[in-house]
This record gives C-alpha cells, structure tokens and sequence, in this order.
C-alpha cells in the first residue's frame, strides 16, 4: 500500500477537516468584513419607518418631518372622511393603501388618485382577515349614518346590526392583529355617541356616558363602546401603540347626499326646494366642525404620544333650529320649516370639551359653520344638478 493510499483510506477524518477549512480560509480572504454596524443597520431596516426617525432623532419629530416616506392604511378611506385623510396624506408624501367594502364608501372620493403611484385601492370587508406591510392604521371603516341603523322592518334591523356590530368588533378585531404582526401604530375612529344621551354638559373624556343598550341605536353606540375597549385591551396588554379619537359631527364636501345627517339633510332639502326636516322642537344642540379640522385632529393624534381617548370636535353649539335657520341664509331665505316627531333616543344635547385636545395635541378647529357650509352647499349643488360655475368652493384645500 502507497503512502497516499494510506491516507486517504484510513485517515478519513483527517480529510473530512482540511475540506471543511480550505472554504473557511478562501470565504474569509476573498469577503472583506462587514463594517461594525453592518448589522445594527440591517435590524433597523426591518423597523418602521416612523420608530427608525425616532430612533434616530432627538426628542419629538415636527408633523411634517415624521409624517414622510410611511406606509399607511386607511380603512374606510372610501368615505367621506376616510376620501379627505387619504388627501392629506398623499399630500405629505405617505404611500396609502385604501381599504374599503364601498357599504357606504365611493370609488368617486378617491378617482383623482387613481394615477398616483403612491396609492392603492384595495375592496375588502375588515370583517375578514387581511396582512399588509404598514407602519400606521387609520381605521375609519364603519357606516355612521342614522339611516343605516334605523330600518324597518325586523329583518332589516338584524341585518344592519350584524353590519355594524361585525365592523366594529371584528373589523376593530383584525385591524389590532394587524398592527401587532407588523408593528404598526393603530388609531381608532370612535364616536361621540359613546355618550348616550349624556347627563354632563359639555361632555369631557372622562365621563363614562349614557347610552340605552336596547335602543334603536345601540348597535351603533354600543359597538363602538366594545370598539374602545378592545383598543385599550390591546394596548395595556400587548404594548401596542394605540390612539382613540371620538368624533363628534363633521360636514364638508363629499358627504352622501341622503345619508340622513341633519347638515346633509337641510343642504339637500332646500337645494330641492323642500322642507327642511327639523324632529321634535329643534331645541336639540349639536356641534359642527368641518372636515379639514377633523382630519387635522386625527393626524396629530395619531403622530402625537397620547393615547387618548380625545374629543375632536367643534364647540360651537347650535340648536336644530338655529342650523336650518343657517342653511336657509346660505341657500334659500324662503325655505320652509317642517316639523316632525322626535325620533327614539335622540340625544338632547351634544357638545364637546375640547381642553384635552387643546392642550396634549395643541388642537383646535379653525372653520366657522358659516365659512365651512358654502363649500359643502357648493360640492351638494355640482352633484345634483352638475352647475360646475357653483362648484367652485368645493375642492378647496384641506391645509
């Protein structure tokens, strides 16, 4: 037997070594090392966009500068709010992705960014799962209409709960699963019908409300109550970022025309030339503020440190009667007042404590009723009869 016979028949393991060193040696010569923080970068690249600016930065980021090159969704942004928020962010440079069944949403809201290669339309129900790559959640997604939660007969009703009890709460569900996998910032749209009818005037966050569990809007109020709670069950329990906004009326351009809200109501009623609807003794208030407000409102939250849950809202209070009484000013002095029964469960008042707002989020609304209702009235008067020359106050900016 040769020596090099020898070797390789009975000095196996020796071989089996050499081969593992020779790539060792040649990988480590041929490679140059990675730079020390080689790895530290490559971890960061997973972590959201927003988190790395905070990383990086010192204290807190301005809105504009943290608000940059995110990946956001928004559902319901088919909507009349979700459609202005989208704007919004768009115009700040954020890629969105629009979530929306279009229950209630319109394609028409969003058409104008159907070229924008920064935004996406997806149709899908949040009732079932969906998994995206996102830093921040927008979840707008829920019918908020009177008209939605008051039909007859039985068989209507049953359906429309399971429409909204099922958005709010498995809907709400797979939005905080969703922000959890990805580790995305979650912000609930919730509403000021948590308070019922409430007994405290203005309502502050703090107060607990009043609300009918068996009326005819409590499949509204109450999934919106379970809504908040599942938020804050998410949050306290699994650490995740979370913000609640409860808003309180909101009108602008791109509201439905019949939806049964008592701005769109009297706007549409006296563009028809009909009686301007008002239930009971129209000495019930409510508060207005206009869209651009609330969509300001709902991005410092969301880009803020506070979990809420905040009132965004206007605290300017009119009566059912002073508002038609705007309404009339602004389009016709000769419409004429109807006055029908009160509807069941009716909140007599309806005003909001914004002090929270004013002071964690340095947030206040800017748009008066009578500056902000010609520009709705404008939007209303295009879509029904199509006077573009009226239409002029109608794609005004949302700055």
């Amino acid at each position: 037997m040769t020596p090099i016979q020898y070797v390789l028949r009975e000095q196996r393991l020796i071989w089996f070594f050499i081969g593992i060193a020779i790539p060792v040696i040649l990988f480590n010569l041929i490679i140059p090392s990675s730079p020390p923080d080689a790895f530290h970068s490559a971890e960061l690249t997973h972590v959201p966009r927003r988190v790395t600016l905070e990383l990086h930065g010192s204290g807190r980021v301005p809105l504009s500068l943290k608000a940059k090159n995110l990946r956001v969704v928004v559902t319901g942004g088919a909507g009349f709010v979700g459609s202005h928020l989208v704007d919004r962010l768009l115009e700040r440079g954020d890629s969105v992705i629009v979530v929306d069944n279009f229950f209630t949403g319109q394609k028409e809201n969003l058409v104008h960014h159907f070229q924008n290669p920064r935004f996406e339309l997806i149709r899908h129900d949040v009732v079932e799962p969906i998994l995206l790559e996102v830093d921040q959640i927008y979840h707008l997604a829920c019918p908020a209409s009177p008209v939605h939660y008051k039909f007859n007969p039985v068989k209507t009703i049953i359906s429309f709960f399971n429409v909204f009890y099922k958005t709010n709460v498995m809907g709400t569900l797979n939005m905080l699963g969703l922000a959890k996998r990805v580790g995305a910032r979650f912000l609930l749209t919730s509403t000021s019908e948590v308070y019922g009818d409430p007994l405290q005037h203005p309502q502050a966050e703090s107060y607990w409300g009043n609300v009918n569990p068996i009326g005819v809007r409590s499949c509204y109020d109450e999934g919106k109550r379970t809504a908040e709670t599942l938020s804050m069950d998410y949050h306290r329990g699994l650490n995740l970022e979370v913000r609640i906004a409860r808003i309180f009326n909101t009108y602008g351009p791109r509201m439905c025309l019949d939806d049964g809200r008592v701005v769109s109501n009297f706007v549409a009623q006296a563009l028809r030339k009909e009686p301007l609807t008002v239930y009971g003794d129209g000495k019930q208030t409510r508060s207005f503020q206009y869209v651009s407000d609330l969509v300001e409102g709902l991005m410092r939250l969301m880009e803020g440190e506070h979990v809420g849950p905040f009132n965004l809202g206007n605290p300017g209070e009119f009566t059912m009667l002073e508002l038609a009484k705007v309404v009339q000013e602004t389009i016709d002095p000769n419409a004429k007042i109807e006055f029908r029964p009160n509807t069941e469960d009716d909140p007599h008042k309806r005003k909001p404590d914004i002090s929270k707002a004013k002071d964690l989020l340095g947030w206040e609304p800017k748009v008066a009723l009578r500056e902000g209702l010609p520009r709705m009235v404008s939007d209303f008067r295009q879509r029904l009869f199509g006077d573009e020359k009226e239409s002029v106050g109608t794609n005004v900016s949302l700055a």
